[in-house]
């Protein structure tokens, strides 16, 4: 089987350490579980200096390096490529954070799982001289199965009609429509891990 994962909220646990540098930047006290919102200068509050202040910092090696792992992901991504499936890792992140996102990845035991930078959500502008997967060769992948936490990603998945999509359980998600029943919504890696080994 061929598998995405998104980065962010579903290998990491990015949003939490994002909550804690807006109050860190901008005394901004949005606790992880009241955010509402992917995008988060809505649910920051943050005008668009501040966001683009935010973003910078929050993408700065020393920052992705330092987030913690979503417990479970390294341990069933792991399994899936030892049992022979191709997973890969395609991130929001500008490609201008390969090298710390990669290293982020191989410390944290995932080593084989292949990483592709796709501009999911039009911030590269924030990071000077990023390249990125381009669309049409992203169009060009198929995958079985899909793990990711972002509604504002979903789009990317209407050229696979038979694709599962597996959404990681996250407060900006939980009010969100999902646009087939092809979705299900999974509280943790275990569940995911269940999901895929019984195909």
């Amino acid at each position: 089987m061929r598998i995405y994962v998104d980065f962010d909220d579903c290998l990491c646990e990015t949003a939490r350490a994002f909550s804690k540098l807006a109050q860190e930047m901008f005394n901004k006290h949005v606790p992880y579980d009241q955010i509402r919102y992917f995008e988060l200068d809505r649910s920051f509050d943050l005008d668009a200096e501040q966001y683009e202040r935010f973003m910078l910092r929050g993408h700065e090696p020393e920052m992705l390096l330092s987030l913690d792992a979503t417990p479970g992901a390294a341990e069933v991504i792991n399994e899936w490529i030892s049992c022979g499936h191709e997973v890969s890792i395609v991130t929001g992140r500008p490609s201008s954070v390969y090298e710390p996102s990669r290293i982020w990845l191989d410390e944290h035991g995932l080593k084989d799982a292949r990483l592709y930078c796709l501009n999911k959500y039009g911030r590269d502008h924030y990071i000077k001289n990023s390249s990125t997967l381009e669309l049409e060769d992203y169009y060009r992948m198929k995958f079985d199965y899909a793990v990711e936490d972002s509604p504002k990603a979903f789009r990317f998945f209407e050229h696979l009609p038979e694709l599962k999509v597996l959404v990681f359980d996250r407060p900006w998600n939980r009010e969100c429509a999902f646009p087939s029943e092809n979705y299900q919504r999974c509280a943790d890696w275990e569940s995911i891990r269940r999901i895929v080994a019984a195909e």
